[in-house]
């Protein structure tokens, strides 16, 4: 065993395999007049984004405009006050990908990303190939017409990969599943690009990996990370801020942890750590009301492990939400007719993405005083013909505030800092479409915003208000008929979700890799936890020989952790 390397003193947590493809895609403006000029789109004194011909330059997003225009005299300045066009290209290029899903997985995240978990219809073109004339392939789009696809060259991945290498040159089921995945990747990327615009892709066997993979050659080229049975090459020299669910309340409790001032801990930093593991990152993160689990998720992902699935396509979103950015409120005018500015912009938004016009199906009746309103209101159309009805209502209502920091001090202080947030329930009347929006904002504001605004900043003296933040989220309806069915269903996800995490962590299955960067699956020390043939629901620890519930995986680590001090 390496004594100067604590890599190769670690044991790997286990993994099942992972046969699935998926693609993440991060689509970019191709207007040529932009393309190779460095662009940030602004709201108020920050830039909400930025190309990167800007951030070669040093220019982030969220950065403040002055400082931006520093770094770079020539950034061009678009009005992003107004998010409308890119919310309207966001769905065109999220409804053109949807339109090629055979198992209707596909997640979009903010306005530029989406996921696609396309191993059903890889799996049904592996079937198809000839690997006797890989030269003149055929990719089949659909089940029902052969004829629609396109050709391709199955001898070699199509763009950039990582991780090609001797034990992948055979008939490796995986490396055939990423590969016809990289073609599939490029037909899309080409019909995107067709539209206007350009985007990078990664493929991988999970969303982590796929997400990583894509960063590598943006903005225009894709990235298949075939090294999928060890990702720990690909993953070490990565800082941790790169790692989707690591915040920087994470990485900055894992430097306290660690005791290091390094102003960029990478993932190889804390996986090696001799203080890092499962259940210290438990202890580290969890806290009163802390998310319960989230040590080994954070474990997980360090090790490239990513078992959160591929959300289905919906045309309901799963949240709407408004915010702005000000220069320090500080009196209760400003405050008010801000929550105003933004209450109306959030309500607007509900109308055009939960409402939908197609003709009532059900006579209106008028809602007593104590029952909620309808979902079907008549609407002020000619004639009377049709209706309007909500899709979805959200149940959730959430203010963010966070104070205002000079420039001076943005070097000293993180975006986030004291940002705080509070939910209460979306009161019903808003869903009132017989009542003038004015009024309903107004009633909003003065009787939840406001009340909500003094619990989060209770000192008038304190107050500096840098950003407001509204947000209706926790839908119900969307579609599904008897929307309590529908939570308990998440429920018992949210549970399947959790056991198998912590089954992952802690089952005796393939190994993922001993760490030590060379790939090879080897160990020479046994796993703390094997599966118990007689415990069809638990583990068996081989420290102490006892059969443990799943659930009490982690209690019986620390308890071992206890004796050990």
């Amino acid at each position: 065993m390496d004594k100067e390397n604590p890599d190769s003193k670690r044991k790997a947590p286990r993994r099942k395999d992972d046969d699935r493809v998926i693609l993440h895609f991060c689509v970019e403006n191709s207007n040529p007049s932009l393309k190779t000029l460095p662009l940030g789109i602004k709201q108020k004194s920050i830039l909400a984004t930025c190309n990167y011909v800007a951030r070669r330059h040093g220019v982030k997003k969220l950065m403040g405009i002055q400082e931006a225009k520093r770094l770079c005299p020539d950034l061009i300045l678009a009005d992003g006050e107004d998010l409308s066009p890119f919310r309207d290209v966001s769905k065109r290029i999220y409804s053109l990908l949807k339109s090629y899903s055979w198992n209707g997985r596909v997640e979009r995240l903010g306005l530029d990303e989406v996921f696609l978990d396309v191993t059903d219809i890889i799996a049904y073109n592996l079937e198809l190939l000839n690997h006797h004339n890989l030269e003149n392939s055929w990719f089949c789009l659909s089940r029902e017409d052969p004829e629609k696809g396109f050709e391709f060259d199955a001898r070699e991945v199509k763009g950039c990969v990582y991780g090609e290498d001797e034990s992948q040159q055979g008939d490796d089921g995986s490396k055939w599943r990423l590969l016809l995945g990289s073609h599939l990747a490029f037909y899309l990327r080409q019909e995107v690009e067709s539209m206007g615009y350009t985007s990078a892709c990664g493929i991988a066997t999970n969303k982590l990996l796929a997400k990583l993979a894509g960063d590598k050659n943006k903005p225009r080229n894709q990235t298949t990370l075939l090294s999928s049975h060890s990702p720990i090459p690909f993953l070490n020299p990565l800082p941790l801020a790169k790692i989707p669910g690591v915040g920087s309340k994470t990485i900055h409790a894992l430097k306290t942890l660690l005791q290091t001032e390094s102003t960029e801990l990478t993932v190889h930093d804390a996986r090696t750590h001799p203080a890092v593991s499962p259940f210290a990152l438990e202890r580290l993160l969890c806290g009163s009301g802390g998310e319960k689990g989230i040590g080994q998720k954070i474990w997980l992902l360090l090790h490239g492990i990513d078992g959160s699935e591929v959300k289905p396509a919906r045309d309901i979103p799963r949240q709407i939400s408004i915010e702005d950015t000000y220069r320090g409120l500080t009196t209760l005018p400003q405050i008010r007719a801000s929550l105003v500015q933004i209450t109306g912009s959030l309500l607007r938004r509900m109308h055009v993405d939960l409402l939908d016009d197609s003709p009532s199906p059900s006579p209106v009746t008028t809602p007593s005083a104590t029952s909620p309103p309808p979902t079907t209101v008549p609407t002020q159309k000619s004639g009377g013909g049709g209706g309007r009805r909500w899709m979805a209502q959200p149940k959730t209502l959430r203010l963010t505030t966070r104070p205002y920091f000079p420039p001076s001090e943005w070097d000293k202080v993180e975006y986030n800092t004291g940002r705080a947030s509070k939910s209460v329930p979306l009161p019903r009347f808003i869903f009132d479409l017989k009542e003038d929006s004015e009024e309903i904002v107004e009633r909003l504001v003065e009787g939840t915003l406001l009340p909500l605004f003094h619990t989060l900043n209770p000192d008038p003296k304190k107050w500096r208000v840098g950003l407001l933040n509204v947000c209706v989220t926790n839908m119900s309806g969307g579609g599904h008929e008897g929307g309590g069915g529908s939570d308990i269903v998440a429920a018992f996800q949210r549970q399947k979700e959790v056991g198998e995490i912590r089954a992952i962590a802690f089952a005796d299955d393939q190994l993922l890799g001993d760490d030590d960067d060379d790939g090879d699956g080897s160990s020479e020390e046994p796993a703390e936890w094997v599966e118990d043939e007689d415990e069809q629901d638990g583990v068996r620890c081989q420290l102490c020989g006892c059969a443990i519930p799943v659930f009490a995986v982690e209690a019986h680590g620390r308890w071992h952790e206890l004796e050990e001090d």
